[in-house]
């Protein structure tokens, strides 16, 4: 089909691409086959008018579709076109994209690309009817296949739960605007004065409400970073070939362990021990700026694709709070749908304390992270690096909800509470008859002989709840040789059921 007289020039002077640009720079040069090219909107109204729309003419219905391949791999791909009615969701525009996630369905990921103004008013409800098939579809692919879309202009209404359904986001500076409603409801129902920028722009997303998993400046940078990850991902959830080990060069890990603070009250990068444990420059983070105290990304250790969970000592000194529970745990249950071995390092004080934690509902998002640890069946490694205190404990991954394997640094610290925490309980009536420096000494002795006898690491390794405490420069041979072991593992499951019930 001939683009150039549908309005190039219309995206272009905003700065955008057209849908048809967009999809040849995600495709591999000549794979793109579009299906579908003749399909037109539809006339409403109980009289067959609708506004003007019988005289109207609307190529494809506003929204392209087909197939292709990215780095070889196959790919279903759909772009809105923001120039033919704004990209509106009309019934058949709908259908469309809602036949292509069918077609994908334990085929291939299938890709969108969202530039819509929503649900087109001139349909009626058949507008919804469209948009209510697309969403089904979303959701019944979901765990099959991977899905990804680019929010590469306004979103709303209907696009922006078909963003939410999907697995991976991008959004763009200056480009994004992501809201179920615009910024003119808003301000004419609500009285709130907001730029749709300020309402649902990409630093809102990526950073404050977690919908979007990676922001970028430019189209073009969002597009490289989105071949990178489909070609990296899985095709489907039967597709093993990023799981196979490989040998691997071997990496000097002698000084890794100083990485680690002298004191365990003091932060650090933990994204510095990953990077040096994982494949040379294979670590590719999620929601990098979103629950900054929890990361989580892909890597590959020799060879293969694992995801790597990880407190962040460096954020609220890796405390886990509401939003880093539904980020891990969103991402575990991906890992877990895709059959990627999960890898986590804890070093984390426990949940959140506080009241606005607990009216936020850290109780509920907490017990997330203990589900997607639970329910996973893919290969589970646990390092504990250092503190892994309370419920927190229990929730990174143990070996009380799964872990294959846990492995801890000398370094670690595992109890209810840290150790200075444990003796103000145990000892509080002594401190009452001490005082100056006699006080001090007793709290110092207390907590040293707490710190030997419970935090130990050799306390759990004694009964078996840590396999082996490792040297920090044996960590990646470690895990390389658990994995051999159990990445072939298959899931027991000793009690039949439809499905289970996720905490909300």
């Amino acid at each position: 089909m001939d683009y150039s007289r549908y309005k190039l020039e219309a995206q272009h002077n905003k700065g955008k691409l057209h849908a048809i640009e967009r999809i040849g720079a995600i495709v591999d040069k000549d794979s793109f086959q579009e299906i579908k090219s003749e399909v037109s909107h539809i006339e409403m109204g109980l009289n067959g008018k609708s506004f003007g729309m019988e005289h109207s003419i609307t190529p494809y219905d506003g929204v392209i579709t087909g197939f292709g391949e990215i780095r070889g791999k196959k790919i279903c791909i759909y772009a809105q076109d923001f120039t033919v009615m704004g990209g509106s969701i009309g019934e058949r525009h709908g259908k469309k994209i809602a036949d292509l996630v069918k077609m994908a369905i334990a085929c291939c990921p299938v890709i969108g690309i969202n530039d819509s103004g929503g649900a087109r008013i001139h349909e009626g409800m058949r507008s919804l009817v469209g948009t209510g098939e697309m969403l089904y579809y979303n959701s019944l692919a979901s765990g099959y296949i991977p899905q990804f879309i680019i929010c590469a202009g306004p979103c709303a209404g209907g696009s922006v739960y078909s963003a939410a359904l999907s697995d991976f986001v991008y959004v763009i500076d200056d480009i994004t605007s992501m809201s179920l409603t615009g910024f003119r409801v808003v301000r004419n129902v609500l009285n709130q004065q907001v730029s749709n920028q300020e309402l649902g722009g990409a630093e809102v997303h990526a950073s404050i409400s977690g919908v979007a998993h990676f922001r970028h400046s430019t189209e073009t940078q969002s597009i490289e970073h989105l071949r990178g990850l489909v070609s990296m991902v899985p095709q489907h959830n039967q597709d093993r070939t990023p799981l196979k080990i490989v040998p691997s060069p071997e990496k000097d890990l002698r000084d890794i362990g100083h990485l680690l603070p002298l004191f365990s009250n003091r932060t650090y990068e933990v994204r510095r021990i990953i990077n040096r444990i994982f494949d040379d420059h294979s670590f590719l983070e999620v929601q990098e700026s979103f629950a900054a105290n929890m990361v989580v990304g892909f890597a590959r250790l020799s060879g293969c694709l694992v995801g790597v969970v990880a407190n962040q000592p460096a954020c609220l000194s890796g405390a886990i709070e509401c939003n880093a529970s539904d980020k891990a745990a969103r991402f575990i249950r991906f890992c877990d749908a895709f059959n990627i071995p999960l890898i986590t390092f804890t070093d984390t004080p426990g949940f959140m304390p506080g009241i606005d934690e607990e009216r936020k509902g850290i109780i509920r998002h907490g017990a997330k992270l203990v589900y997607a640890y639970s329910e996973a069946t893919v290969p589970k490694i646990n390092v504990i690096l250092r503190k892994a205190f309370g419920g927190a404990y229990i929730a990174m991954s143990s070996k009380h909800v799964g872990a294959d394997f846990v492995f801890a640094w000398p370094s670690a610290e595992i109890a209810v509470v840290g150790a200075a925490g444990a003796v103000e309980v145990l000892f509080h009536k002594q401190f009452n008859n001490l005082c100056g420096k006699e006080l001090e000494e007793f709290k110092q002795r207390k907590t040293e002989e707490y710190l030997y006898n419970f935090s130990n690491p050799k306390f759990a390794a004694q009964a078996g709840y840590v396999d082996e405490i490792i040297a920090p420069a044996q960590t990646r041979a470690t895990l390389i040789k658990a994995l051999k072991i159990i990445q072939d593992k298959e899931a027991f499951i000793s009690i039949r059921k439809k499905h289970n019930c996720m905490p909300l």
